[in-house]
């Protein structure tokens, strides 16, 4: 009623395929499969809410499969597949007994259970493409196009009527009467009846009855429209007198309305009674009006009232328009801007437009992955004149592949670090293209900053390809799982609200959830080998310091004597003199450092004692 979008469902992009038909299963008509035995009767309210509430979507697609989705619990409720290996053209249900028939591309047409989403019967329905489906309001006879029109019998699946059909491929197939017009023949269920197909290209929409003479395969009427139908909607005539209204959208954005008692043969073509069109209103910036195309009509219950969309497909407006049909022109005045702007909320119109610096480094579009830096000439003088000189000679290849050198490196700020926008477009090409090199140079920086400035300005679509990269890094060595870490910290904080809007993001964190989960596990029984280990390596380490002590020179420096004699003195003073002018200091330092190192290594092993000759043979 107010032109709001009810419900949306959106396929996930890798799985499915494009959309090509829909079909409303009939209200209470399908009872989903029961899962937990038998069903409890349903009182007679619930069936009576039941009855009014259209559920079950069925979705054709482009590949063959067909989708049954359902509206109130807002997921996919079953898939059919096994019927169709081409695109599916059209899908209509049967009114009683939870049928769906589907035809397509490859030529055929099937029957489904749709309680056992099996195919029931499947079979050749054209020599080329089947396009159109529509089923008897009896529901024993099945009406098939392709450009030919077929009428089945749904017992025997075999032919019962040819018509001649249209030229090109027909697009829309609907029965118009319920019963005969001359009842004073017996009634078979569809002896009599009148229906209407159009096709593409096609501005004529036809109508056929069928009749007792096989013969007869020729239209019995046409309307005239101005363009391809691509809409059409009418009123079934359900009393001899009562004539068919019918409303047929064109692609040219107009509606017409046609209103006839189908009464036999009739050779001119019936042109509309009126014709709908809508237009802006043509004041204020814009002085002339613009037509505004209808995408669709549909009469109402009471068969007066019409209700109408038009606008744009991905915003439409939907309106309810009561006609008196005297007039043969009508053309509605309605401003889409306004009322649009009045629907949308304020915070989806807001645009920023980004704010460029004048030393920001342009990336040139090329090869993805990769980027140049933008060469400007440095001044007017150094341009070259394409002209060369004669004496000059031409550059070589080689020479010129040089200059298109295309470098990751060069993308520098007078820092020395690139920058973290370029940073950002890096990781996406990288991604992109999977180019190691470049995921590499990105995601080994240890600077935190850098880290949360380019996750922030990396676009949503790369985050989930991020996370699979990181996840396949963080299984490699410690060391790169280490740096990925701050890059997993940035993607969840900055990221979170886009990931939780995922559907199957368990699944998509898996494989990550476990290696944290194991790396968590073995972190207690690490550390504690850690700890022993540390133990064992510092004692070994120890003693081995200590063997290797050089052996302390055991002759003494100076040496002083009592009473002894002068000569033998002398000489060792005489030693000890040459001694010490020459090597006294290295010795002296020497000493010091390795009695430091001996006192440290022997102060962990045993408290505070000092370097004796029995602790060290205790030791050795």
């Amino acid at each position: 009623a107010d032109s709001r979008l009810q419900h949306e469902y959106v396929p996930s992009a890798h799985l499915s395929a494009a959309c090509t038909c829909l079909a409303w299963a009939p209200p209470g008509g399908r009872q989903p499969p029961s899962k937990d035995g038998p069903q409890r009767k349903k009182r007679k309210s619930e069936v009576a809410e039941v009855d009014k509430q259209l559920d079950i979507l069925a979705i054709g697609t482009a590949v063959g499969s067909i989708l049954l989705y359902s509206t109130v619990k807002g997921e996919l409720q079953s898939k059919l597949d096994g019927g169709h290996d081409n695109k599916v053209n059209c899908v209509r249900w049967h009114q009683e007994n939870c049928c769906l028939y589907s035809c397509s591309e490859d030529k055929h047409i099937v029957e489904w259970n749709t309680q056992t989403c099996k195919v029931k019967c499947k079979w050749k329905g054209d020599n080329s493409s089947v396009t159109c489906l529509c089923i008897s309001p009896d529901g024993k006879m099945l009406l098939s196009a392709g450009r030919t029109i077929k009428l089945w019998d749904l017992e025997t699946k075999e032919v019962y009527r040819h018509f001649t059909g249209h030229a090109t491929s027909v697009s829309s197939l609907m029965f118009t009467t319920v019963k005969p017009m001359n009842e004073s023949k017996p009634f078979d269920g569809i002896t009599g009846l009148y229906f209407l197909s159009g096709a593409i290209h096609d501005r004529l929409l036809s109508v056929w009855q069928i009749r007792s003479d096989r013969k007869e395969k020729n239209a019995v009427m046409s309307f005239a429209v101005t363009d391809e139908p691509i809409f059409v909607d009418l009123t079934v005539s359900e009393v001899k007198e009562e004539p068919v209204k019918l409303a047929v959208v064109c692609r040219d954005g107009q509606l017409h309305l046609f209103e006839h008692i189908l009464n036999g043969y009739c050779k001119k073509p019936l042109t509309s009674n009126c014709t709908i069109q809508i237009a802006t209103p043509g004041n204020g910036e814009d002085s002339t009006p613009k037509p505004v195309p209808i995408l669709a009509a549909a009469f109402c219950t009471d068969k007066q009232s019409l209700l109408l969309v038009y606008g744009n497909t991905s915003q439409p407006i939907i309106e309810k328009v009561t006609l008196n049909t005297s007039e043969s022109h009508i053309c509605l005045v309605r401003d889409i801007q306004k009322v649009l702007s009045l629907k949308t909320d304020a915070a989806l119109t807001k645009v920023k437009t980004p704010v460029v610096n004048l030393d920001t480094k342009v990336l040139v579009p090329g090869i993805p992955g990769h980027s140049t830096a933008v060469k400007t000439p440095a001044s007017g003088k150094e341009k070259k004149k394409n002209k060369r000189k004669p004496g000059e000679t031409e550059e070589s290849i080689e020479e010129r592949l040089g200059a298109l050198d295309i470098d990751v490196s060069k993308v520098k700020t007078p820092d020395g670090l690139p920058q973290t926008d370029s940073f950002a477009v890096l990781l996406v090409q990288g991604l992109e293209s999977n180019d190691a090199e470049i995921l590499n140079k990105v995601l080994n920086t240890r600077k935190e900053n850098i880290v949360k400035n380019t996750v922030a300005r990396m676009p949503v679509h790369a985050v989930i390809p991020l996370l699979h990269e990181l996840t396949k890094r963080l299984q490699g060595n410690p060391y790169s799982a280490s740096l990925m870490v701050r890059w997993l910290k940035s993607v969840f904080t900055l990221h979170a609200s886009y990931l939780s809007t995922l559907p199957d993001l368990i699944p998509q964190l898996g494989m990550l959830y476990q290696l944290m989960e194991s790396r968590v596990k073995t972190l207690q029984k690490l550390s504690r080998l850690h700890g022993r280990l540390f133990i064992l390596v510092t004692q070994v380490a120890a003693s081995e310091a200590v063997q290797d002590v050089p052996e302390v020179n055991q002759t003494a420096k100076l040496v002083y004597e009592d009473e002894s004699s002068e000569e033998e003195g002398s000489d060792d003073e005489m030693i000890a003199d040459k001694d010490s002018d020459e090597n006294w200091d290295e010795d002296e330092e020497k000493e010091e450092q390795s009695d430091e190192q001996d006192m440290t290594v022997e102060k962990e092993i045993n408290g505070d004692s000092d370097l004796e000759p029995e602790n060290e043979s205790e030791e050795e």
